[in-house]
C-alpha cells in the first residue's frame, strides 16, 4: 500500500469513531457527553458522573443496537459493491447488478401484502419476522437463479451474468409494481417505506443476525485482494497466473449474497452505498483491491452511520428513510471528486 492509502484508512478510522460518537450522542433524546460517559461505565459496572434511566435505556436499548446495525450494514454494502465492480470489471455494477435487492423488494412486497393471510396461518411469529425472512430467501434465490442462468457447463459467463441481472431486475421489479398496484392504502405506505430502507427496526435480534451473516464473508472478500486484482487483466490472464477464476466467481457471489441479503432483509433497499462508496475510494487512493476492500468496509460505516444519524435528527421526532440520506449527501461529494479526478479515473 502506499502512504496515501495508509492515510486513508487511518483518516476513515477518526470518521469512525467520530460518527459512532455522534450517533450515540445525537436524537430526539440528546444525551450530553458527561451522561454518555456516565451511561457507559454503568453498563461496565462502574459509576462515575450521573445520568437518569431513561438516558440509560435509550442509549443501551435504542441507540446501541441501531448503531451497530449500521456499522455492520454499511461495511456489508460497500465492500459488496467494490467486489462486484471488480467481478465485472464494470464501474456501474453494485450489488443490486445480481437481483439482490430486487428479489428481496418482490418478496417483501408478497410478504407485506399477505400479512395478515401469513399471521392467520402461522401465528404471531410470522407477522413479526414474514418480512425479513420473506426478503432474505428473494435476494440469495435471485441470486443463485442469476448464476445459474450464467453457468456454461463449469463455467460461469460473467456477461451472462450482468445480463441476466438487469432481466431477473426488470421481471421482478414489474412484479413488485403489480403487487403494488393492487395494495391498499396502508401496504402501499409499507411497501414504498420499505423500498426507501429505515433502521428505525434495528434491534439486538437484527444485530446478531448481522453478526451470523456480515463478518466471515467480509473477512473472505478481504483476503481475496490478489485474485481480483488479477482479475483486472482479464479471465484468462489471471489463470495464467494461478488463479482460479470460477472458485473465485462463486466465492465472491455467495459472499456478497449473503451479507447484502442480509442487510436488505432488515434494512430495506438502501441504494447508493454499494456503488458511490467503491468509487469516492478509488477516486482518492486508487484501484488497488488490498486498499480499496478494507477501506470500502470503513467508509460504508461511515457513510451509512452518519446517514442515518442525520435521518433520525433532521426531522425529530419523525425519520427520514436513509435511502434519501445516502443520495443526498453522498452524490453531491461522490460529482465533486469525479470532476476534479475525472482525468485520472480508472478502474483497473
Amino acid at each position: 500500500m502506499t502512504t496515501r492509502q495508509r492515510i486513508i484508512l487511518v483518516v476513515l478510522g477518526g470518521l469512525l469513531i467520530i460518527a459512532v460518537l455522534v450517533a450515540f450522542q445525537a436524537g430526539a433524546v440528546h444525551i450530553p457527553p458527561g451522561a454518555f460517559i456516565s451511561s457507559i461505565a454503568s453498563s461496565m459496572g462502574l459509576s462515575v458522573g450521573v445520568h437518569s434511566d431513561m438516558q440509560q435505556a435509550v442509549l443501551m436499548v435504542v441507540r446501541l443496537p441501531r448503531v451497530l446495525v449500521s456499522l455492520l450494514a454499511g461495511a456489508a454494502l460497500a465492500t459488496g459493491g467494490t467486489a462486484m465492480q471488480a467481478l465485472f470489471r464494470n464501474p456501474l455494477a453494485d450489488p443490486s447488478i445480481i437481483g439482490i435487492s430486487s428479489g428481496a423488494a418482490l418478496m417483501a412486497a408478497v410478504a407485506i401484502v399477505m400479512t395478515h393471510w401469513a399471521g392467520a396461518f402461522f401465528g404471531g411469529w410470522a407477522g413479526q419476522f414474514a418480512l425479513p425472512i420473506a426478503a432474505f430467501i428473494g435476494a440469495v434465490g435471485t441470486t443463485f437463479l442469476v448464476f445459474g442462468i450464467a453457468r456454461e457447463g463449469r463455467r460461469t459467463n460473467v456477461a451472462a451474468m450482468l445480463l441476466a441481472g438487469v432481466a431477473i431486475a426488470a421481471l421482478t421489479g414489474a412484479l413488485t409494481g403489480l403487487l403494488t398496484f393492487t395494495a391498499n392504502d396502508a401496504q402501499l405506505r409499507s411497501i414504498v417505506f420499505w423500498m426507501l430502507g429505515s433502521l428505525g427496526g434495528a434491534d439486538l435480534n437484527a444485530v446478531w443476525v448481522l453478526l451470523l451473516a456480515v463478518p466471515i464473508p467480509l473477512i473472505i472478500l478481504l483476503r481475496m485482494h490478489k485474485p481480483l486484482n488479477a482479475l483486472a487483466l482479464g479471465e484468462d490472464q489471471a489463470r495464467h497466473i494461478g488463479v482460479n477464476a470460477e472458485a473465485m466467481k462463486r466465492t465472491v457471489v455467495l459472499c456478497t449474497a449473503l451479507m447484502v441479503g442480509a442487510t436488505v432483509a432488515l434494512c430495506g433497499v438502501i441504494g447508493f452505498v454499494g456503488l458511490v462508496v467503491p468509487h469516492m475510494l478509488r477516486l482518492s487512493g486508487g484501484a488497488d483491491n488490498r486498499f480499496l476492500l478494507p477501506a470500502s468496509a470503513l467508509g460504508g460505516a461511515v457513510l451509512l452511520c452518519s446517514a442515518d444519524t442525520l435521518a433520525r435528527t433532521v426531522a425529530a421526532p419523525a425519520e427520514v428513510p436513509i435511502g434519501v440520506i445516502t443520495a443526498l449527501c453522498g452524490a453531491p461529494v461522490f460529482l465533486y471528486l469525479l470532476v476534479r479526478r475525472k482525468r485520472s479515473l480508472q478502474f483497473a
